[in-house]
């Protein structure tokens, strides 16, 4: 298999990182997002969608973070995605929640508007306005993971066995240290993302991401 990916991207962490912890025999190419690979003609040859990851097995060619772990899992027939069917909807349950509500204003409204400046708006004025808006509507997404999605009692966000949901989300989530949100104000979810730090395959697959953060630690940003 061949996995097409960049380290700092936030959908490619999840995935890497199941790969890693599974020792699941993938390939790997780095897709230069800063460098714009991702729109050249041979890139969107694979995925129109100019977007990484892609999962490619045999002739098979797969796009989508949550697609892809899914499939991985089912293929090496793990735990963390569970055959019984109201355990996996659940785990589908909270991915899509994550993917669809969360992700949304925590990165594209919140987050990747002060990070990258292909994200910035027309004036600074809109600029500040999307910024604000996407924190107001992060910051209950946010409580909302805390206190419905994993509470005071379960150590991921199913339950107590970790699932490819905490793989994603975990992912998703800490895209929040680039800008150094303090997650302290969400101790369920900071919880929650030490537990995922233990997995032994995080300070690697995570290196680069934390390079990235590194690397903008002198600026200011508005964060929570």
């Amino acid at each position: 298999m061949k996995l097409y990916m960049h380290p700092v991207s936030m959908t490619s962490r999840p995935v890497r990182l199941f790969i890693a912890d599974n020792n699941i025999p993938v390939e790997e190419q780095v897709v230069d997002l800063f460098t714009g690979e991702h729109y050249k003609e041979s890139f969107l040859a694979i995925n129109p969608n100019h977007m990484v990851p892609v999962l490619e097995d045999g002739d098979f060619r797969l796009t989508e973070s949550s697609a892809i772990l899914k499939y991985l899992a089912d293929k090496i027939d793990s735990p963390a995605y569970p055959k019984d069917l109201k355990k996996r909807a659940k785990v589908n349950e909270v991915m899509d929640w994550i993917n669809t509500n969360f992700y949304r204003d925590w990165a594209y409204g919140f987050i990747y508007p002060q990070v990258f400046p292909h994200h910035k708006r027309k004036t600074d004025e809109i600029h500040a306005a999307t910024i604000d808006w996407g924190k107001e509507r992060a910051q209950e997404w946010l409580r909302l993971l805390d206190q419905h999605w994993i509470g005071p009692n379960k150590q991921y966000l199913t339950g107590d066995q970790i699932t490819i949901a905490d793989y994603f989300g975990a992912g998703l989530v800490t895209l929040g240290e680039v800008i150094r949100c303090d997650f302290s104000k969400y101790p369920n979810v900071q919880r929650w993302l030490n537990n995922m730090k233990k997995q032994k395959s995080w300070p690697k697959v995570n290196e680069v991401f934390y390079g990235l953060c590194e690397s903008v630690k002198q600026q200011q940003f508005n964060a929570i």
